[in-house]
């Protein structure tokens, strides 16, 4: 059973790049929707509202899946010309998952005690200082733990783009390996688990990090698992 293992990790670590290509330019989009989705649905404009609004609920609510195929395959005869297939699955990526950070962004911000508002106004900030120089800076650490659960997924949904031929991860496992070695799937699954696990150990490591350097910046400490687990035994 083992006897291919090396080869098929080698086949498999080719695709390694696609996907991280495709999800960090999804992470990198995500991150931008997020924060313009969020702030806007708190707009005092109610147009911005509804703007906002409408792009959340439209790509939250709707297929991942057709939402890829509507850019890749159904977009191209509106406009005329075609998306390479890396671009249209990182901007699918990042559409989707925006959606789902822009709910993120404004819970956090909502979350931010209402005394911390108050004394920004004190100090005679404007409504952009409170947001930028107040507010934001503490959302932060509310929003990093989500994130990580949202960039994760987002790891994982780039598996989807090996639907429209992006030589990723699960496109050399599934297309390239599998037909050739069918009396073996289950090594080369078992094989494509184990590298988009270490990847999402990695997201992990780095959202951890970032978090602890956001609750240092308005000095607090992050919330441990550990401590997480006694609070929660404690209310029991």
């Amino acid at each position: 059973m083992f006897e291919n293992f090396s080869h098929f990790l080698q086949v498999l670590v080719q695709g390694v790049p696609a996907t991280l290509i495709a999800t960090l330019g999804g992470i990198a989009l995500c991150i931008v929707l997020s924060l313009i989705a969020g702030l806007g649905m708190l707009s005092r404009r109610r147009w911005v509202r509804i703007i906002a609004r409408s792009y959340v609920e439209v790509w939250r609510g709707t297929s991942e899946v057709v939402q890829l195929f509507w850019i890749f395959f159904a977009l191209p005869l509106l406009v005329g010309f075609e998306l390479l297939p890396m671009w249209a699955g990182v901007l699918v990526l990042g559409l989707n998952h925006g959606a789902y950070g822009g709910e993120i962004v404004r819970g956090a911000v909502q979350a931010v005690p209402r005394e911390q508002h108050e004394c920004a106004v004190a100090l005679s900030f404007t409504r952009s200082q409170r947001m930028w120089r107040v507010i934001l800076p503490q959302a932060v650490v509310e929003m990093i733990p989500p994130f990580n659960n949202l960039f994760i997924q987002l790891l994982k949904s780039s598996a989807l783009l090996s639907l429209i031929f992006v030589h990723d991860i699960t496109y050399q496992g599934r297309d390239v390996l599998e037909p050739n070695f069918t009396g073996q799937t289950a090594l080369i699954y078992s094989l494509m688990l184990a590298l988009y696990l270490v990847l999402a150990v990695l997201i992990t490591a780095v959202m951890r990090a970032l978090e602890r350097r956001a609750a240092a910046g308005v000095g607090r400490q992050p919330v441990g698992p550990g401590k997480a687990l006694g609070r929660g035994a404690g209310a029991i």
